[in-house]
């Protein structure tokens, strides 16, 4: 069911994505400690990444990905110009140079390049966040460039409140809506809409537990003789029980003190709204808050 907004959203925000990278080419420029964690990133994401930074400015830990990864091409020396920026995807720039900044800055809004340029907020199309991992389910904290340290701390909290093999019931999850689309293919219309209802029927009415511990069994059982039949074939014990299933307990007290957008196998973005970084709670209360809400 439809329901009409009854007021306009806070601005103020960010537009949180998944951004698939996939085989595409990323500048990195810089060398050092948080370059290295921008090259983390973006293999996480599979991408392809083009390194530029003297040999002698390198961080440790970017010399590993630089000697261990066949995804990183690297060039010793300095950003060179517009000829750096030839099939590049993405640039990423993180040297204590603002005016060269800038200007890599503009040479890419010249080509339509989104670019990131660490520590200055008013030069970046999009800011990194605090990540957490569990397999396939990924959690990105935001704070619009407010408080990278504060994201970190709220990362923790999340951390903590997170059982150890939500990431496994997400990849069964995904495995069964993989299978499900081979049974009943098709993209849009009727059939596409019953395959979305009888999948978040099977997330709420299964607990997170029975989700991670599906075999290929259960999942054979499960479409051939549920899906057919539109019932999710979960124990009744649990079925009303909001708080074991998986899209409960991402929306219960633990997780509630954050504003939580949840898709099933993609990603959870988790980001602080307007109002709570402006007026409702200072950052102390908001993680009290939060703090004792996980507790509860």
């Amino acid at each position: 069911m439809l329901i009409v907004p009854e007021e306009l959203p806070d601005g103020g925000g960010a537009f949180l994505i998944a951004w698939q990278l996939t085989g595409k080419r990323v500048l990195v420029v810089g060398g050092g400690e948080v370059s290295s964690g921008r090259i983390r990133n973006v293999l996480i994401a599979d991408a392809l990444v083009t390194l530029i930074a003297p040999a002698d400015s390198l961080h440790p830990s970017t010399r590993f990905f630089v000697d261990h990864s066949d995804r990183v091409t690297y060039h010793s020396r300095l950003f060179a110009g517009q000829d750096d920026l030839e099939d590049v995807d993405m640039v990423l720039t993180a040297i204590d140079d603002v005016e060269e900044s800038r200007r890599i800055c503009s040479l890419c809004r010249e080509r339509r390049i989104p670019v990131n340029a660490a520590d200055i907020p008013p030069l970046c199309d999009f800011y990194f966040g605090s990540q957490v991992r569990r397999g396939p389910l990924q959690v990105l904290i935001s704070t619009n460039g407010n408080g990278p340290k504060l994201a970190n701390i709220i990362k923790t909290k999340i951390e903590a409140a997170l059982p150890s093999n939500v990431g496994r019931a997400v990849e069964n999850v995904g495995v069964l809506r993989s299978k499900l689309r081979e049974i009943a293919p098709g993209t849009g219309g009727d059939v596409s809409k019953r395959r979305m209802q009888w999948m978040s029927k099977v997330c709420t009415s299964w607990t997170l537990d029975e989700l991670a511990d599906m075999d290929a069994a259960k999942m054979d059982e499960l479409l051939s003789v549920g899906w057919p039949e539109n019932r999710t074939l979960a124990r009744s014990s649990h079925k009303n029980d909001s708080t074991k299933n998986l899209c409960g307990f991402l929306a219960s007290g633990r997780l509630r003190s954050a504003s939580c957008g949840f898709a099933i196998g993609v990603c959870v973005t988790l980001a602080m709204s307007k109002k709570e970084q402006h007026g409702r709670r200072s950052p102390s209360e908001w993680l009290e808050h939060a703090s004792k809400a996980r507790l509860a």
